[in-house]
């Protein structure tokens, strides 16, 4: 990796991860509002995961537009967001890394508070609240800050529970993401809910959700209902994993790991019943024992350990050339 340059003033040395995949209509914006920051990062590091629409022609033309940002673009075969956000990861210049979904909008001072905070309470990691926007336009605050003050002496086990850290509020350092591993890309969904538990394993009280709210994140039209299947078996995948890490954390295993089955097995009913699939809720319910007694099983096996998903990614994805962008490094 060639060794940065000094930024100027006004920049953080703070490298954005964007994957995209078909968000020609979307992407424009997402990249105005990382321009528009009071506080502007070094790079923004775009991964097209295998898109079949204009999303190339759509970053290219903000080439030149991005207010002194490095607008960087890759282009890999569609293997999903984890290998994007790996991709970018393993390309990424900056000290922090910052995340942000081509569907969603920094508010202007985001970056600058993040850096703020993060920084001056010497803390690995940092989220904050946002705003959810429905696709009529009509937008609702979402307090993920009092998800984390249920128990921020341990954010681990309160996000083992449930997940509340949105992707494109985190602000971390690069280090902790390489120590960790990455996104495991084969999961496809909850990856990120997953580093976040990887990371703070390790940080601990080194993190903290703060009360502004300074995203606003896409709500999909569908909504979360159209892949219970998937989030159930990712989330069960998840929890078996980081089972062993509540293993060798001080503080209880077996309470926080029976009420995370049943939150899982309560989501994945509750999204069948909003379908009116009232056979596949039952069936999910039914479940709950035979899952609750299957984790006990591989409780006394369980390590948390986790591969080097970003060694296991390198070389994926070519970085195109983009003519006439400015570049802040």
């Amino acid at each position: 990796m060639v060794e940065p340059r000094p930024l100027p003033p006004g920049f953080a040395d703070v490298s954005v991860v964007m994957p995209a995949y078909n968000v020609a209509g979307t992407i424009g914006r997402a990249l105005t509002s990382i321009a528009a920051q009071t506080l502007r990062p070094r790079e923004v590091l775009v991964v097209d995961d295998g898109s079949i629409d204009d999303t190339l022609a759509a970053v290219a033309a903000m080439a030149g537009h991005m207010n002194g940002v490095t607008l960087r673009l890759f282009r890999q075969p569609n293997l999903g967001a984890g290998a994007a956000r790996n991709r970018a990861l393993a390309a990424a210049a900056g000290e922090w890394i910052a995340f942000l979904d081509s569907d969603d909008e920094w508010l202007p001072a985001k970056l600058e508070r993040s850096v703020e905070v993060t920084k001056g309470a010497g803390l690995v990691m940092t989220s904050h609240n946002l705003w959810g926007v429905a696709p009529d336009g009509t937008q609702h605050f979402i307090d993920s800050q009092a998800r984390y003050l249920a128990n921020p002496d341990d954010p681990f086990r309160t996000l083992f529970l449930r997940g509340f850290i949105s992707s494109s509020t985190v602000l971390v350092r690069r280090d902790a993401v390489l120590a960790a591993g990455g996104f495991d890309p084969a999961l496809r969904s909850a990856q990120d809910y997953e580093l976040w538990l990887a990371i703070l394993a390790k940080a601990g009280c080194r993190f903290l959700t703060f009360g502004d709210p300074l995203l606003r994140y896409t709500l999909a039209e569908d909504g979360i209902t159209s892949r219970i299947g998937r989030k159930y078996q990712c989330s069960l995948a998840i929890l078996w994993r980081h089972m062993g890490t509540l293993r060798r954390l001080p503080g209880p295993v077996l309470r926080p790991l029976l009420l995370r089955l049943l939150i899982v097995h309560v989501e994945a009913v509750r999204g069948h019943l909003g379908r009116g699939e009232r056979g596949a809720a039952l069936r999910v319910a039914a479940q709950l024992p035979w899952r609750c007694l299957e984790s006990l099983v591989r409780l006394p096996f369980a390590t948390g350990d986790r591969p080097d998903f970003l060694a296991l990614s390198d070389g994926l994805g070519e970085e195109v050339t983009l003519g006439h962008h400015t570049d802040a490094t």
